[in-house]
């Protein structure tokens, strides 16, 4: 086989092989559009029925076919905001622990592993783990406050929550701590800083748009989580007006419903709600990832 013919034989391959690649992200395009087109088309029933007054009802009452969201929207962002709010200490003080302090050696390889291993645990054990631990933990200091000792509510699953979301927003913020670069860390030790100077001064401001990202899809994490919140949440379809209080999101009113949906509106109602779960996450997703570009930008 001549020269000439070999190396049109290799971009043959090569053309055919990069044509390939095309397909992967093609059909990821497909799934998101299909998921996105698929929501809205089995949720136009409710979308005719009860359009923007879906979004402000507080009532849901399958029974009388009355369906109103925002005992799910506020449980929802109730629990997911007040999870980050717990969560954002612990995953700043893990990154600065493994990004600055110790980022080599066996202490850091072992700990960073614990951490992935956190991220990997399924959902249904946190549920199992705070049903029995923590609910009993929480009514405790329910009757110490004098308030009605449930144990589950908003309180119990935005705990589990924040455990659940650590590992996500304490990876991304190790990671772009890690990318600060070292001159700018040297040339402030060189005039005299200390480390506690020059992570507040130096390193925390170069990284605030990455510490942010990682805190924005850690949010988006806990605003799709179902299991774990649907066991300790009490599913109950009110808007909650304490942390204490049990309530609904929009995920675990899906799980707990789905199956039992009976009636065309009812089950467009569900699935509108999951069309709203999709939109918002999506969002998230979005702005995380031009916060990444944006710290892409700054280092």
């Amino acid at each position: 086989m001549s020269r000439q013919v070999k190396n049109k034989y290799f971009e043959r391959r090569e053309n055919l092989f990069r044509k390939a690649l095309y397909i992967a992200p093609i059909i990821i395009i497909g799934v998101v559009a299909g998921f996105f087109i698929t929501l809205t088309v089995n949720a136009l029933p409710s979308i005719k029925e009860f359009g923007l007054k879906f979004l402000i009802g507080k009532t849901w009452d399958p029974v009388h076919g009355e369906f109103g969201a925002l005992p799910f929207i506020v449980g929802t962002l109730f629990t997911s905001f007040l999870a980050l709010l717990i969560s954002t200490p612990f995953s700043l003080a893990l990154a600065l622990f493994l990004g600055e302090y110790y980022r080599k050696g066996r202490f850091s390889g072992f700990f960073r592993s614990m951490v992935e291993l956190l991220a990997g645990i399924p959902s249904v054990i946190f549920g199992f783990w705070a049903f029995f631990y923590l609910v009993p933990f929480i009514r405790m200091l329910e009757m110490k406050l004098q308030v009605p000792p449930l144990g589950i509510g908003i309180a119990t699953a935005s705990i589990v929550l924040a455990i659940m979301i650590i590992p996500y927003s304490a990876s991304l913020a190790r990671e772009v701590i890690s990318m600060v670069p070292h001159e700018a860390k040297e040339a402030a030790y060189s005039l005299g800083a200390t480390r506690f100077e020059v992570i507040k001064r130096i390193i925390l401001p170069s990284a605030r748009s990455g510490i942010f990202a990682g805190l924005v899809l850690a949010l988006g994490r806990g605003l799709g989580e179902t299991m774990a919140v649907t066991m300790v949440i009490g599913n109950a379809n009110i808007i909650p007006d304490s942390i204490f209080s049990p309530a609904n999101t929009m995920a675990s009113v899906i799980a707990n419903e789905f199956s039992e949906a009976t009636g065309e509106l009812y089950m467009s109602s569900l699935i509108e709600i999951g069309l709203l779960l999709f939109a918002v996450s999506a969002l998230i997703s979005v702005l995380g990832r031009e916060s990444i570009k944006r710290f892409g930008t700054t280092t």
